[in-house]
């Protein structure tokens, strides 16, 4: 059989991220030299990590750890094995919501990311989350196709936990390099425990109350969801859901180590 050769785009792509994981690897074993561990930032779209890197962004080190952010497009298999990683996750369909709404103002007030033009159509036909969830499930086979082309085309709401994490499978063999799991839903309880987790200045690390520093959608939008769409996201977010399972375990083991650390070395 005749051998098929990748693309020059795909050849390309693949020689950045071997770039990129390279540039990592030479500051990890740069780190490593002078006593410090690499903690790296994983952006996950739409679950707080602006606000957080927003902080991290001015204190890079601490006294055991150097502190590296990553974009949108870093996952975990451009992270060398052995380092340490940082991630806060969301509800899949708190997500979505969060998503559709972030891209329907073109992400400002803090960016101006123009639509594609997928993005461009979907918000002629669609004006709230509830009415394309809704849509996936319709009769009207028109409406059905044009809303599954609208999930697969509109940034945030078309990505999935696996773009970052590859398969469960592949999460779980690097378990041992998670630093810390966090919640969006509960992110300024979270980022608390990470400072303690990174030996943050508590005086510094402060996450931000600015709306548009922190990239909040404002509160006065529609985030209801009924019946029918809420299944059709549970359906069509199955695996994301799995996902959640995975980092729930992962996060709970964190923490037990955390506390019981705390408690060896708190003063009797």
């Amino acid at each position: 059989m005749k051998k098929v050769l990748p693309c020059i785009k795909t050849v390309k792509h693949r020689f950045k991220r071997w770039l990129y994981y390279a540039r990592c690897r030479g500051i990890s074993i740069a780190n490593r030299m002078i006593g410090k561990k690499t903690i790296h930032f994983l952006h996950i779209g739409k679950t707080g990590g602006t606000a957080i890197k927003e902080v991290l962004a001015g204190i890079s080190t601490t006294r055991r750890y150097r502190i590296i952010l990553h974009p949108h497009n870093i996952t975990l298999h451009d992270i060398p094995k052995g380092d340490g990683v940082v991630f806060f996750v969301r509800d899949p369909i708190s997500r979505f919501v969060s998503g559709f709404y972030s891209r329907k103002k073109k992400g400002q007030s803090r960016y101006d990311a123009p639509w594609s033009p997928g993005e461009e159509a979907a918000f002629r036909q669609f004006s709230t989350p509830n009415e394309l969830a809704k849509a996936l499930s319709s009769k009207d086979k028109q409406l059905r196709e044009s809303a599954l082309r609208a999930m697969k085309t509109m940034r945030h709401v078309n990505s999935f936990y696996k773009d970052w994490f590859e398969t469960r499978e592949y999460l779980s063999s690097r378990s041992s390099d998670i630093f810390f799991v966090g919640y969006q839903e509960q992110l300024d309880k979270d980022f608390e425990i990470l400072k303690q987790l990174l030996g943050l200045p508590s005086d510094r690390a402060k996450l931000p109350k600015d709306p548009i520093k922190a990239h909040r959608n404002p509160p006065n939008l529609d985030m209801r969801l009924g019946s029918e769409a809420l299944e059709n996201l549970r359906e069509w977010y199955a695996d994301d859901y799995r996902f959640m399972r995975l980092f729930r375990m992962i996060r709970k083991r964190i923490l037990q180590n955390w506390l019981e650390n705390k408690r060896k070395e708190e003063p009797w």
